[in-house]
């Protein structure tokens, strides 16, 4: 996971504040909805770790053949990633 869970905390505190403050967002108990954000996120990146992971599985599967092609890793990372959420319906 890219980020720790304090900075997911931080980001679901930054958005509660951010739509409380613009009118967008009404809340009785500010801590449990601070915590549902934070679960969200939370779940989501993980999500987009397993499928990161299942990528690379993907590509060390077929190094072979991207050694003699002219693309990089990184960019066949980026189309199989595409390609896996697109199958899954995963919004990226």
């Amino acid at each position: 996971m890219r980020l720790s869970p304090d900075e997911i905390e931080f980001l679901a505190r930054k958005i509660v504040k951010v739509l409380t403050n613009e009118g967008r967002l009404q809340v009785d108990e500010e801590a449990r909805v601070i915590e549902g954000i934070a679960r969200v996120i939370t779940e989501d990146l993980r999500v987009e770790d397993q499928l990161n992971e299942e990528v690379r599985e993907v590509l060390a599967q077929h190094m072979s053949q991207m050694e003699r092609s002219d693309i990089t890793y990184s960019e066949m990372f980026k189309k199989v990633k595409r390609e896996l959420a697109k199958q899954k319906g995963i919004i990226l």
